[in-house]
């Protein structure tokens, strides 16, 4: 059986009554995702697409498609018909799809301009105007749980990335199955019930479905970091190593975030607006770093990486007279009485 089919563990803690969103591109991942949840029981789904503006018509095309596949299963119609596991036989028995409480969220964001704007690639950008939006629809919705699909091959290239960037475990921890991003305010529960299920196996879920879904062909464009990974560093090491690498890389990174979990639940809270001076120099280094790293998080400040933490962390030196240091997008962190705040 299909892992797609088992992968219900995550889902225990998220009851199929209750409501929730989900981020869907019109790509195969999110079709499937939208789908198997669907055929899971959940019914009560606010699906929520951003037009990134950054293909034409193209873009305009996918927000259609997915505006349509709402409606079909609202109708009762889309993915032709839920095939599902017989119970006991192994044989497939097709049904068709009950009518859901399926609703469509559309927004736009001009992500070039965007990137431009606050000097971040497109992919960045992108990302930030994703999680806006779902944020925006979560306060509207008074829903605070999106479901996405990242899958198992992303947390490999993601890996890949934060390893090559220099980062350290927090960002080997690369993409968690359940993670809480504070976003303008709104405290967003994200659910990855796709992070052990690779690549292949959404290929084969798709066509045993019979799904229809949109392709980016940017996907194939070698520009972008992450499609570098994909199609040319992975390919590349697994070539000369003469073995599948992907499932090693899959499991440090599993086991760095459980770890970094472990960590945060050891740090005390850092939603504070200032940080002790006496209680940072307290902490190991190790500590200190990563207590640093969450609070910067909590005051929303871009970028953070290891030069920003180390600038504000030398706020704390006892030798030091620096009383002020400077943080992306023209944002600062200074020392005064005691305390380090942002400004």
């Amino acid at each position: 059986m299909n892992r797609i089919q088992i992968k219900t563990r995550l889902l225990r803690s998220f009851p199929q009554d209750a409501r929730y969103l989900i981020g869907v591109s019109g790509g195969r991942d999110s079709v499937a995702l939208l789908h198997w949840l669907i055929s899971l029981g959940y019914k009560d789904l606010t699906v929520c697409h951003l037009n990134h503006q950054l293909r034409g018509r193209s873009s305009d095309a996918d927000a259609q498609f997915v505006k349509r596949l709402v409606e079909r299963y609202n109708q009762g119609l889309a993915g032709h018909a839920l095939r599902l596991p017989a119970a006991r036989t192994g044989k497939r028995t097709a049904r068709r799809a009950t009518a859901c409480r399926i609703e469509f969220e559309l927004g736009s964001a001009n992500i070039r301009a965007l990137g431009k704007k606050q000097k971040m690639s497109v992919e960045t950008a992108a990302r930030e105007a994703r999680y806006a939006f779902f944020a925006k629809t979560a306060r509207r919705r008074k829903c605070r749980t999106i479901f996405v699909a990242h899958h198992a091959d992303d947390l490999v290239e993601t890996f890949l990335i934060n390893l090559f960037r220099g980062a350290g475990s927090a960002g080997l921890a690369a993409i968690r199955e359940i993670s809480t991003r504070r976003i303008d305010g709104v405290d967003l529960t994200i659910v990855r019930p796709f992070l052990c299920v690779w690549r292949k196996e959404i290929d084969n879920y798709i066509g045993e479905h019979r799904l229809r879904f949109r392709e980016d062909a940017t996907n194939k464009n070698l520009n972008p970091l992450r499609n570098r990974i994909r199609h040319r560093i992975i390919p590349y090491l697994e070539k000369m190593l003469g073995r599948n690498i992907r499932q090693n890389i899959w499991r440090t990174a599993m086991i760095a975030a459980d770890e970094e979990k472990w960590i945060e639940n050891e740090l005390r809270d850092s939603t504070h607006a200032d940080f002790s001076v006496v209680k940072l120099r307290a902490l190991p280094i190790a500590l200190q770093r990563r207590a640093l790293l969450k609070w910067l998080r909590t005051q929303n400040v871009a970028d953070v990486g290891f030069d920003v933490i180390e600038r504000v962390r030398s706020l704390a030196d006892r030798d030091t007279r620096i009383a002020k240091v400077n943080l992306p997008e023209n944002r600062h962190a200074r020392r005064r009485a005691g305390k380090i705040f942002i400004e």
